[in-house]
């Protein structure tokens, strides 16, 4: 009972404190650069074809989602072509990038270089020359047909642009108005709101020192030290995170999170929606992180062993796990690499195949234009993996710090 209850608060703060704070700053900026620009470096884009895979991988590679998410809806609309979406999508780092990042940095650095080259790659390819897009496409209406195009079918010397034109609005438009009004949870709400960006900037502080010192094992304490205020601001920045994800987004805001947003009307709806995307995120990490101790806990099981007997279905299981959508699995993936488990060439072919969070607004119009890109990043993710094991061997525990 002693170490259930260890792992779930260690757990509760480790996620806030090595995660999510750096989350916020990315989502944060993009943000920013959303508002300040008021949507002209999207219009650019759409008027400049050939930097579209680049731009595209470029977002992917961010880490965690808000880069692809944006690039979804920009499809959709005709904006950027499906060779965009493939590069975006491959070079997608995903949220579990933050604990490879803090973990692993010289790992990350190699696996999501590898993504990005692969992605710049595939993406003018199949631009220029579909390679079968067409032919996959055909193959996925056959098992569930959409009242859209897909936007994968090319020909060999013209790009998958694929424009889409919607008068739903379902994922350009948003209220900008709080979804309720509450005499009591609306200003509470906003009280939350403030002190979990406190806590973020406190969090931010920490959890750079905590990996400039080589990610020690910091002990669950209480108290001005530096272990106590990782236990503290992490606790209390998850606690704020799980109320806002619930219960705050519903008086904030446009109420909605896990959506791209094209505009905000001030500096306090930037951050609002910062902390939305990132409250999203911290529950995700935390079930994440909770799934894979409780699971180890519970079964005993030497994942380590398990991986190391694999041998080449190591990389093969990396690419399949990361065809599931969402940073969930992605992110216990990342923890169990983390932990030594499983191999390089496993975390690689993931980094490659995972869509994270940005295949969901593909998914909500266009499910035959999203199972094909998975499929297209689900392939270099195989021939990449499998090489890398073949080559140079699984690589057990490369660039972990410690």
């Amino acid at each position: 009972m002693a170490s259930s209850i260890e792992i779930f608060v260690a757990s509760v703060r480790d996620g806030y404190v090595q995660v999510s704070a750096f989350v916020a700053v990315t989502v944060l900026l993009f943000g920013l650069v959303q508002y300040r620009t008021g949507g002209a470096l999207v219009e650019r884009l759409g008027e400049n074809e050939r930097a579209q895979p680049l731009v595209g991988a470029a977002m992917g590679l961010t880490p965690g989602c808000g880069g692809a998410i944006v690039m979804m809806p920009l499809y959709v609309r005709g904006t950027v072509s499906f060779g965009t979406v493939v590069a975006t999508l491959i070079a997608t780092a995903g949220d579990s990038a933050f604990v490879i990042l803090a973990l692993a940095p010289k790992a990350a650095v190699y696996a999501y270089g590898l993504a990005f080259g692969v992605a710049i790659v595939s993406g003018y390819v199949i631009d220029r020359f579909g390679v079968g897009v067409g032919r996959v496409d055909a193959a996925v209406r056959k098992i569930d047909r959409t009242a859209t195009d897909g936007g994968a079918a090319a020909t060999p010397s013209k790009a998958a642009t694929g424009p889409h034109d919607y008068d739903d609005g379902s994922c350009a438009t948003h209220d900008h108005s709080p979804a309720k009004e509450s005499p009591v949870l609306t200003p509470v709400s906003h009280a939350a709101h403030a002190l979990w960006w406190v806590a973020a900037v406190a969090a931010l502080g920490l959890g750079i020192t905590y990996l400039l010192a080589g990610a020690p094992e910091v002990p669950l304490e209480v108290g001005t030290s530096f272990a106590g205020l990782f236990t503290v601001v992490g606790i209390t920045g998850t606690t704020l995170s799980f109320f806002l994800y619930f219960v705050g987004r519903r008086y904030l805001g446009d109420g909605q999170v896990g959506r791209a947003r094209e505009s905000f009307s001030g500096t306090y709806d930037t951050l609002v929606h910062a902390a939305m995307e990132t409250s999203f995120v911290t529950v995700w990490v935390l079930a994440a992180y909770l799934l894979y101790e409780y699971g180890v806990l519970a079964l005993g099981v030497d994942v380590g062993a398990l991986a190391a007997a694999a041998g080449l279905l190591a990389p093969v299981a990396g690419a399949l796990v990361g065809l599931i959508p969402g940073c969930g699995p992605q992110i216990v993936l990342a923890g169990v690499y983390a932990e030594g488990a499983i191999p390089f060439s496993a975390l690689t072919a993931n980094a490659i195949s995972q869509d994270g969070d940005a295949l969901f607004p593909l998914l909500a119009v266009d499910k035959t234009a999203a199972v094909v890109a998975s499929i297209y990043t689900t392939i270099p993710a195989l021939l990449v993996g499998i090489a890398l094991h073949l080559l140079f061997g699984p690589m057990f525990g490369f660039g972990l710090l410690g």
